[in-house]
C-alpha cells in the first residue's frame, strides 16, 4: 500500500466585485469576495465536502487547516471543520495557521502521514490598494490515503525541496485587517533566487528535466505578474485563477491543474512565500474517476454581483446601519454542545420503527409516537426540494432581507432554511437546492454556524 493523493476539490465563492468598482482591468470577470456568513471555516467545510464525496467513509483520520484568516483566534477551527464533515471523533485536527506557507505545512503533513489538508482564505484589502484588485476568497482540500495501485489515486509526490530566509516582504500585525507589503522588486529579488535554487533541486529528485505543470503561488506581485519567466514547463504555467487567496492560493491553483492534467503528467507546485517551497507530483490514472463535482472553471462561470458600499460593510471596512431590530444573543455553549451533531452535522433523527425523519432530531416520534427509539440521520449530503418559501424584511441580518425556504429532502425530513447566495430571485415552489455550510451571525464574539440552502448547479440537477 502506498500513500498517495486520493481526492482533492477546490471551493469559489459565488460573489463578484464589478472590476469598474475597484479599478481593475475592464477584461476582469471581477474579484471573487466571499459573502457575508462566509469565513475561512465554511469555506473549508465546503472545499473538504466536495473532496470527500469521492473517497468511502473512515478514510481520513487527521484534519490540517491551514489560513491567515482564522475565523477564532484562540479556539481550534480544524474542530468545526470536522464536526460538519460528520468526522470520526478520535481523528486529530489542528489549525496550521499564520501565512501562506501554511498551505505548504498542510499538504507536506498530510502527504507523510495520510488525512486531509484543506486550505481556506477571506483576504481583506484596503479600498483601492493593488491586495483588493489583485486578491480572492477561496478554498481548496486534499485527502491523502492509502491506495493498493496507482489506478485509484489521483496524484503521486515524488519530491519535494525548501529553503528559507528572513526578509520583510509582507506583513500584518494580529490586529490589523489588512497586510502591508515593502516595495515589491526588494521581495521580487529575494524570491528570485529561491525559486530558482529550490525548483532545481526538486525536479533533480524527481528525474524530471522539464515538469509539464507549473504551479507557482507568492504573496509578491512581482513574482505572480512573471510567474512564467521564473518555471519552464510544456504544458501550463498556472497562478491562482481567482486572484492571490493567502494561504489557499497554492492549493486553488492546484486543483485548477488537476482539473485538466492527464495521467502521467508532471506537476511542479512552488511556494514562494518567506523563503520557498517545492512539491513534484505524479498525476495517477485514478484522477480520471476522482475530480470533484464542479471544477475551479465551472465555478468560476457561476456569478453573483455585490454592490461596493455592501462589500465593505461585511469586512467591517464601511459602518451601515443595521435593521432596526434586537440584535441576536450570543449563542450559549450548553445547548450548542448538545446539538452538535444537528448544528455542525446536520444530522437528524429516524425512527427506527416507521422510519418517520424528524429534522431537527427528536426523542418522541411524530409518526408512531415511540420514543428514545431512533437512529441517526445524516442529511447534508441530500438535494432537496422547496415547498414554499417567504421573504422577511424584519429579521436580524448583515444583509437583509432574510429568504426563508421550506425543504422536503430526498429520503424523508422537512425543515426550513435560510436561502444563500443571493439566491432568492431563483428558487420557487419545486426548485431543487443542497445544503451549505455558513455562519448565520456573530453576537458577544461567538460565531453562530448553521446550514442553508442554495441552488443545485445546472450541471449538478
Amino acid at each position: 500500500m502506498t500513500l498517495n493523493l486520493i481526492a482533492y476539490a477546490a471551493y469559489v465563492p459565488t460573489y463578484r466585485l464589478r472590476p469598474e468598482d475597484i479599478g481593475a482591468a475592464a477584461s476582469s470577470a471581477g474579484r471573487v469576495v466571499a459573502s457575508f456568513d462566509e469565513d475561512s471555516t465554511t469555506m473549508a467545510v465546503e472545499a473538504a465536502s466536495a473532496a470527500l464525496s469521492a473517497v468511502p467513509d473512515g478514510v481520513v483520520e487527521a484534519v490540517y487547516l491551514a489560513t491567515s484568516s482564522p475565523a477564532y483566534a484562540d479556539k481550534t477551527n480544524a474542530v468545526a471543520v470536522h464536526a460538519a464533515l460528520g468526522l470520526a471523533a478520535d481523528a486529530f485536527c489542528v489549525d496550521i495557521g499564520g501565512t501562506g506557507r501554511s498551505a505548504t505545512a498542510a499538504l507536506r503533513v498530510a502527504s507523510q502521514s495520510g488525512g486531509l489538508a484543506v486550505m481556506s482564505d477571506v483576504r481583506v484589502g484596503r479600498p483601492g490598494s493593488a491586495d483588493e484588485k489583485s486578491g480572492g476568497d477561496g478554498a481548496a482540500a486534499f485527502v491523502f490515503g492509502e491506495s493498493a495501485d496507482d489506478a485509484a489515486g489521483v496524484a503521486a509526490v515524488v519530491a519535494t525541496a525548501s529553503a528559507t530566509t528572513e526578509f520583510l516582504d509582507r506583513w500584518r500585525v494580529p490586529s490589523a485587517a489588512t497586510a502591508e507589503q515593502w516595495e515589491e522588486r526588494y521581495g521580487q529579488e529575494k524570491y528570485a533566487a529561491l525559486i530558482a535554487d529550490v525548483q532545481a533541486r526538486a525536479l533533480a529528485q524527481a528525474g524530471i528535466d522539464v515538469p509539464d505543470h507549473v504551479v507557482l503561488t507568492s504573496p509578491n506581485s512581482g513574482i505572480r505578474r512573471r510567474a512564467e519567466s521564473f518555471a519552464s514547463c510544456t504544458v501550463s504555467t498556472m497562478i491562482s485563477p481567482i486572484g492571490f487567496t493567502g494561504a489557499a492560493d497554492a492549493g486553488v491553483a492546484l486543483a485548477a491543474v488537476l482539473d485538466t492534467a492527464e495521467p502521467g503528467q508532471s506537476i511542479l507546485v512552488l511556494s514562494a512565500v518567506d523563503g520557498c517551497d517545492a512539491m513534484v507530483l505524479r498525476v495517477l490514472p485514478g484522477i480520471v474517476d476522482r475530480r470533484p463535482p464542479r471544477s475551479v472553471a465551472q465555478q468560476l462561470e457561476s456569478a453573483y454581483q455585490v454592490p461596493y458600499t455592501t462589500y465593505l460593510s461585511w469586512r467591517g471596512l464601511l459602518e451601515r446601519e443595521l435593521p432596526r431590530r434586537p440584535e441576536p444573543d450570543r449563542p450559549a455553549a450548553p445547548p450548542s454542545g448538545r446539538a452538535v451533531q444537528w448544528k455542525f452535522g446536520f444530522v437528524g433523527a429516524r425512527c427506527r420503527r416507521c422510519e418517520f425523519v424528524h429534522l431537527p432530531p427528536a426523542r418522541v416520534c411524530r409518526g408512531c409516537g415511540s420514543v428514545d427509539d431512533m437512529a441517526p440521520y445524516p442529511v447534508r449530503s441530500r438535494l432537496g426540494t422547496v415547498v414554499t418559501s417567504t421573504v422577511d424584511r424584519l429579521a436580524f441580518s448583515p444583509s437583509p432581507p432574510v429568504v426563508e425556504a421550506v425543504v422536503d429532502f430526498d429520503g424523508g425530513g422537512r425543515c426550513t432554511l435560510e436561502v444563500a447566495d443571493g439566491a432568492a430571485a431563483t428558487v420557487s415552489v419545486g426548485s431543487r437546492v443542497e445544503v451549505t455550510f455558513r455562519r448565520l451571525f456573530t453576537a458577544g464574539g461567538v460565531h453562530n454556524y448553521f446550514w442553508k440552502a442554495r441552488p443545485v448547479p445546472k450541471e449538478n440537477v
